[in-house]
């Protein structure tokens, strides 16, 4: 093994001389040696970009360029890139490059996990070419990967920092048809009535700004900058005043996990009645104290001033309330009158972007703590297999290491130094010796064992999934004219950055960071796997890359937490590498879809039959069983079984999320067949089963629309009544120009539509692609995405268009590329290779239309995008070459093995 020895770095203008080995990456010797955490790990293998730095000018990954060949060289990283000319702006007394500011200015981010690495290669390319022109910029970062799917918005910014900026803005908010029906009476949030105290949630600062407090999270959707916006509405504050602190399972109010896009439906609308009561107590107590005789209710705040315009007299929140206690219940259901508003409705910056676009500390994965070591677990080799033997003294005398833990067949190391760590978790990789596991069966046969599997079958009416006798309904009907069955393969939330967590073992109780959905839960999940009081854990939310469901986030908290149970008073980081993200992380299930039907002479539909055939869509740790959802859980010495998968029988929920038409269709019958036993780990991935409903049903739609002889467009509102719906449908159409686009459809060109409501409940969304087949290749290029969406009322529409626009880019990520690739010995798609995603090159120019309906309820829409995309991919598929795709991912080789056989 190389001794360490000295190695003279030059890194952002600075010479430092370093004690290490000259083999170590360049990655780790900034983050471990110098504390330069811009970097990031996300794949160890030169495919991601994450990890890029400046050597000489020009843009490199940083995770495999050994410290020993940059004698002589100068680094420069993110944190340095401003002192290297071409300096921005000022913002909150950081320094901008302007490279910094024009992503700041572009919103170009969701979670920002990529965002140092996109910065140092676009650095690099104007290093190369000062005015890049859009293919330039595309091909330039197209080793540069981003899970949330901003791609068209990185590219907006490096052009406007070249002095290029687009002149038309991403999105656009056009004026929705007004409704008729009165909107409802607003109600307290379902977060308010399990706890209904004031004190829970806003708290009154004496440095002049006020805490909002929420049990959701921050996963890259800007929840802290719309939650900060409505609470500083209510409050008649400057945005800058606010401080929202997300899940803290010592101080915040629990509100379950940050699922189902409901953030804003329910802690939103829990801080604007917090927000709004915490107001009108403080205008009460300043009607007392100015003795003033304008009513309480019209006495004027700004910024945290209360003025009484009879008498010119003023005092303020912090005079008043100041770190006292409100000590009530929260009562008001309604604050202002939406046409009061200035800062909700309008784009606002998000609070969390400044130092992921500067370097910052801004995850988990960045922690520092005093005495901090770093710890890697050594999974087993496949699904099934077990711990045999270890030659443990050829681990712990490796250098830095501080600890090996084994507790059955859960290994993990731990080190001074996160290089240290990762190179004995390869060692110990190497020499342990693993009992074989049991065969997965073969890949190729998914859709087979799907469909013959054992099945809790249920029939779904009106979003609800009922334990019913079906055979009835699932046989006495004659078969439909026309049938066509749809297929999804199991699918990652292959998040860039791999899960990670930090810990803190003491006599008085446990500490994890994590950057879990579901704080609440894993903290009694990590009780229960330990064996300790809940009491004594407290779990505090930290951001991770962008998680899109239920990804290794919590398996990680319990790793994290056994490893520094080895270690007591001494905070250990863990983190997952590429291969142990892609290889153990719960997957999106597989799915099919089968649905018929008969259409009238006049060509409506006549007949709707429709049976979805699934695994379980979420096995998040449950309590109370004797089983555990915790990965390590599994493997320990006195083990607990896998939580076993339960089908999700609730409104929309699981399998049959979104199975149910939005359309109005007769003699319509819907059955779900839950599947036990799947062959992979499964659970919650970004809209569960409405990604693989809606394109059965969108799909399916098109062709009836065919066979009738109608117009796509035209064959859809002749069965939609609901004018929300067609209000989003027609703002697309019209944005598309879809009644004249043959007239520039080119060779291989086709359009193609679809919509869907996320739940049947929440944001209404149509999406309309064009696109180009390459028929030599079976490469797809989109011509242009167009997105319309009515979300109800809307806080930020920069926040709320970046994530339809993101939500497009990921699905179409889906359905292009993406399928989990496996053989019996175990997971195949270990790497960005072997499970490849959409990159910068293929990612389009999207056009998002948001029809803001100030006066309604918010309803979510981070999951809105997802579902109409592969459809509308499809469709216009169907329409460029004639060949109707019924099986995702629609990859190169398969589109281009259909058009020869067409060709024939």
């Amino acid at each position: 093994m190389t001794s360490q020895k000295r190695v003279d770095l030059v890194v952002n203008g600075r010479t430092h001389a370093l004690d290490l080995d000259p083999q170590t990456p360049l990655l780790y010797a900034l983050r471990d040696e110098l504390g330069l955490k811009a970097a990031k790990y996300g794949c160890g293998a030169e495919q991601c970009g994450a990890c890029k730095v400046l050597v000489d000018g020009v843009d490199l990954p940083s995770c495999q360029l050994p410290v020993s060949h940059l004698a002589g060289k100068r680094v420069s990283t993110l944190e340095g890139l401003g002192n290297m000319g071409n300096m921005g702006n000022m913002s909150n007394n950081v320094r901008l490059h302007a490279l910094q500011a024009a992503f700041l200015a572009e919103g170009a981010a969701q979670c920002g996990f990529c965002s140092a690495g996109m910065i140092v290669a676009a650095q690099g390319l104007l290093n190369r070419a000062p005015c890049p022109s859009d293919e330039e910029i595309r091909a330039a970062l197209t080793k540069n990967l981003c899970r949330c799917g901003v791609y068209d918005r990185v590219r907006r910014a490096i052009k406007r920092c070249t002095g290029r900026a687009e002149p038309k803005p991403i999105y656009e908010i056009v004026a929705a048809p007004a409704l008729d029906a009165p909107a409802n009476a607003t109600e307290l949030s379902p977060s308010l009535l399990a706890q209904p105290n004031l004190d829970d949630w806003l708290r009154i600062n004496a440095d002049e700004t006020v805490s909002v407090f929420s049990g959701k999270v921050e996963l890259g959707q800007g929840i802290k900058t719309a939650l900060a916006q409505i609470a500083a509405e209510e409050l008649d504050l400057a945005l800058a005043q606010v401080r929202v602190r997300t899940a803290d399972t010592a101080r915040s109010p629990d509100e379950g996990g940050t699922t189902g896009s409901r953030s804003l439906e329910t802690s939103g609308l829990a801080i604007r009645q917090a927000a709004a009561q915490a107001r009108a107590h403080m205008l009460s107590l300043a009607y007392e104290e100015l003795d003033s005789l304008t009513p309480a209710a019209d006495l004027q705040a700004r910024a945290g001033i209360i003025s009484d315009p009879a008498s010119g007299r003023q005092t303020s929140y912090w005079r008043l309330m100041a770190g006292k206690r409100f000590a009530q219940p929260i009562r008001l259901r309604a604050g202002k009158d939406h046409r009061q508003y200035q800062l909700v409705g309008a784009a606002a910056p998000r609070l969390d972007l400044l130092a992921k676009v500067t370097g910052g500390a801004a995850y988990v994965h960045d922690m520092d703590l005093p005495g901090m070591a770093h710890a890697r677990v050594i999974r087993p080799p496949s699904y099934h297999a077990r711990l045999l033997s270890l030659d443990s003294a050829r681990i712990q005398n490796m250098p830095g290491v501080l600890a090996l833990v084994r507790d059955g067949s859960f290994l993990a190391v731990i080190a001074e130094r996160e290089w240290q760590a990762a190179r004995t978790q390869e060692r110990a990789r190497e020499i342990a010796v693993w009992r074989a596991a049991k065969p997965l069966p073969p890949a190729e046969q998914i859709y087979e064992d799907l469909l013959a599997g054992p099945a809790q079958s249920a029939e779904v009416l009106d979003g609800v999934a009922l334990d019913r006798d079906i055979a009835n309904n699932a046989s006495a009907q004659s078969a439909p004219a026309h049938q066509a069955s749809y297929f999804r393969p199991f699918q990652m939330h292959a998040s860039l950055g791999p899960s990670a967590a930090c810990a803190l073992w003491r006599a008085d109780g446990l500490t994890v960071w994590s950057h879990s959905q579901a704080p609440f839960v894993l903290r009694d999940a990590l009780a229960q796997a330990l064996g300790i009081d809940r009491a004594s854990i407290r779990v505090i939310h930290v951001e991770g890359a962008g998680c899109y469901g239920h990804n290794g986030a919590d398996d990680a908290a319990l790793d994290a937490a056994l490893a520094a149970r080895t270690l007591p008073g001494r905070p250990v980081l863990l983190k997952w590498t590429r291969a142990d993200e892609q290889a153990w992380e719960p997957y999106g299930s597989a799915m099919v879809m089968q649905l018929g039907a008969d259409l009238s002479p006049a060509g409506d539909i006549a007949q709707w039959r429709q049976e979805i055939w699934s695994y379980a869509h979420s096995t998040r740790p449950s309590i109370g069983l004797p089983t555990s959802g915790l990965l390590a859980a599994w493997h320990l010495a006195q083990p607990f079984a896998p939580q076993q998968p339960k089908p999700m029988d609730g409104y929309h929920a699981g399998a049959h999320r979104n199975a149910d038409p939005i359309y109005n269709l007769p003699d319509k019958v819907i059955l779900r067949h839950a599947v036990a036993n799947s062959p992979l780990r499964v659970s919650a991935l970004r809209s569960l089963g409405a990604y693989a409903n809606v394109f059965a049903i969108e799909s399916f739609m098109d062709e009836l629309a065919v066979a009738a002889g109608r117009d796509p467009l035209d064959f859809r509102l002749r069965h939609l009544r609901d004018v929300r719906a067609r209000a989003v449908l027609l703002a697309a159409a019209e944005k598309a120009r879809w009644n004249v686009r043959n007239q520039t459809r080119g060779e291989a060109q086709g359009w193609g539509m679809a919509l869907a409501q996320y739940k049947n409940l929440q944001a209404y969304c149509a999406v309309i692609v064009n696109l180009q087949v390459e028929r030599a290749t079976g490469e797809i290029r989109f011509r242009r995405v167009i997105i319309a969406c009515d979300a109800g009322q809307v806080v930020n529409p920069d926040g709320l268009s970046n994530q339809l626009e993101g939500g497009f880019a990921q699905a179409a990520s889906w359905t292009l590329y993406e399928a989990v690739q496996f053989d019996e010995t175990g997971i195949a798609s270990l790497d960005w290779e072997s499970y490849p995603i959409m990159r910068f090159d293929r990612a389009p120019v999207i056009e998002t239309l948001i029809l803001d309906r100030p006066d309604r309820p918010i309803l979510g829409a981070g999951e809105a995008a997802q579902n109409p995309t592969p459809a509308a991919i499809a469709n216009a598929i169907y329409e460029a070459v004639g060949i109707r795709l019924r099986e995702i991912p629609f990859s190169p080789d398969k589109l281009r093995s259909r058009i020869s056989r067409v060709s024939l």
